[in-house]
């Protein structure tokens, strides 16, 4: 018990200095211009520990904005052992005019998110010519002109009024480019000439392998519509239909003469930093490890064509690569390829210990011209090791020099020993506060033993207590304590769940994932309770069923862009 309380005691002081950290939360809306009558979904994505996120307050957009709907999901990954988890928060809009809308700041988790705008235009009188048809389809490319490796985005639309059978139109084969889906596709509505559509949509990345004119040919769809003529097609009578989203073109040119034979790394945006170097006021001293992180991100190409990071060697420390680190992710319209490179700098002598400049160039597609991320140099004083002579080896010129002006007092000032870090008071405020953790434990199991209350469910020891203790919840109306017990068993089998999202997720059986959907809706919507809830008791008496891991990354990485025929 003894050991139990020291160990949650130092846990609590490490987590202190990260109490006050706002979450780091993203804004983004799934397509940046739209016609009148259009939805948009606007992602609000939080990073980090956003398991007790609440909804945020979305009032500010109701000037400018009908809000339709609104969702949630979250997400648990693991890179080389540090896990991380995500919460995104999906709104779908309406807008109430034409212009360049706003989507103002909004708060969330403790943090402000990033205006973002939102071009509305009317609807186009050529498209909507062909609203006459019940099904139709269109196709863009953006940019429609850009360089080999860069990231173009190419979507596909398509309208239908009624409710049609059928697989969704498959991505066009294209010569000289590669093509991948980003996403599962959108579903909204809109209107084209006084009419309601529905809308399937799927968004892709497109990326040119050769310079040149490259051909998209025409998206293809073929199925069956209900006939809403038909007297029987209730009875499953329908009717053929197809539809053809226009070819396209894009040209493609190759990089600049005079770029060299560094890496083409034709991108949006790109970002270069190292963290964890020290500040002024807290000098790291010899044998101490510095561990840094070198982090590279970039916006519109994959991790693959981003170069490995690595630190050169320093003069009077040795530098530890850890494992690298990479992957992709989207924002729904553009690939957000990173890599992490990890470092331990051992420091080998006192003196200054300096990391030169790290410098990576880039092409800005943007802006059409070259940049430069830089990671700039930086000097760190280095104190000597614990218990070794302070004094830095001073030149004899200078030490005769110094002592010209030596008076008796001086003398014993630099005769004096430096001040150690008083670990010593460190240790004896650690005793202390120990003395006062036992001190508390025995008060409280005195006041424990005299008042005897009910076994608490964070008390419970075996999943098999948990799961009684559940059951017997479950059959009463007492919603927070059915979401309370039952968090408390899931976590005593697999600890890393935070909330119901986390174990629906983790579950494999349909009865238990709905009766989990209901408990949400009764405990956090306020839908009626009924007396007693049998069938959440029926479901989880035999025990969770758990789902099988899968066995591959559900978004499989993308192909590798390199190399590319720059000519």
């Amino acid at each position: 018990m003894f050991r139990r309380l020291i160990a949650v005691w130092l846990l609590a002081l490490l987590l202190i200095p990260s109490l006050g950290h706002a979450a780091d939360v993203t804004a983004s809306l799934d397509r940046n211009s739209v016609q009148l009558g259009e939805t948009v979904t606007l992602n609000l994505r939080v990073n980090g520990n956003a398991g007790n996120v609440t909804a945020p307050d979305l009032s500010a957009l109701s000037n400018d904005f009908d809000i339709l709907s609104s969702s949630q999901n979250s997400s648990l990954s693991v890179v080389n052992g540090r896990a991380s988890s995500s919460m995104t928060f999906g709104i779908a809009l309406r807008p109430k005019h034409v212009g360049d809308l706003q989507i103002p700041a909004l708060s969330v988790a403790g943090s402000q998110t990033t205006p973002l705008q939102l071009q509305v235009d009317a609807p186009d009188p050529a498209t909507a010519a062909a609203t006459h048809k019940d099904v139709f389809m269109e196709s863009q490319v953006e940019p429609a002109h850009g360089y080999v490796g860069q990231q173009l985005s190419y979507v596909v639309r398509l309208y239908y009024a009624n409710r049609i059978n059928g697989d969704a139109p498959a991505p066009p084969q294209v010569d000289g480019a590669q093509i991948s889906p980003l996403g599962n596709g959108l579903n909204y509505d809109t209107e084209r000439g006084g009419r309601t559509y529905h809308v399937l949509e799927q968004r892709y990345a497109l990326i040119p392998q050769r310079a040149g004119q490259i051909e998209i040919p025409a998206a293809n769809f073929q199925g069956e519509a209900i006939d809403p003529n038909d007297p029987n097609s209730f009875f499953g009578a329908s009717i053929p239909v197809s539809a053809s989203a226009p070819a396209l073109a894009i040209e493609v040119q190759t990089a600049p003469a005079d770029w060299g034979k560094l890496a083409w790394l034709p991108a949006r945006q790109l970002s270069l930093s190292l963290d964890g170097l020290p500040t002024a006021q807290d000098s790291p001293r010899v044998g101490q490890p510095l561990n840094l992180t070198m982090n590279l991100q970039a916006t519109g190409l994959s991790y693959e064509v981003l170069p490995a990071l690595s630190l050169p060697s320093l003069d009077g420390a040795t530098v530890y690569p850890d494992k690298p680190a990479s992957g992709n992710h989207h924002d729904e319209q553009w690939i957000v390829g990173w890599r992490q490179q990890a470092f331990a700098v051992v420091p080998e002598r006192a003196g200054t210990l300096t990391i030169p400049a790290t410098t990576l160039k880039w092409w800005n597609v943007l802006s059409d011209r070259m940049e430069v991320a830089q990671i700039p140099s930086r000097s760190i004083t280095i104190l000597p090791a614990l218990g070794a002579s302070a004094a830095a080896p001073t030149p004899p010129a200078a030490a005769s020099a110094a002592s010209l002006a030596v008076t008796p007092s001086t003398t014993e000032a630099a005769n004096a020993v430096v001040p150690v870090t008083p670990w010593r008071w460190i240790a004896l405020a650690s005793l202390g506060l120990w003395l006062l953790s036992v001190l508390a434990w025995w008060l409280w199991r005195r006041r424990r033993a005299a008042v005897a209350p009910a076994t608490p469910v964070a008390a419970l020891t075996s999943a098999r207590e948990c799961q009684r203790a559940f059951i017997a919840a479950a059959r009463g109306s007492d919603t927070a304590a059915q979401v309370r017990t039952l968090l408390a068993w899931a976590r005593a089998e697999r600890p890393a769940i935070q909330h119901l999202g986390d174990l629906a997720s983790a579950l494999g059986d349909a009865s238990q994932c709905t009766a989990i959907a209901a408990l949400q809706q009764r405990h956090y919507a306020g839908a009626p309770v009924a007396e007693g809830n049998p069938a959440l008791a029926e479901v989880f008496k035999r025990g969770f069923v758990w789902r099988v891991a899968a066995a591959a990354d559900e978004n499989p990485e993308l192909p590798p862009l390199y190399p590319f025929k720059l000519h």
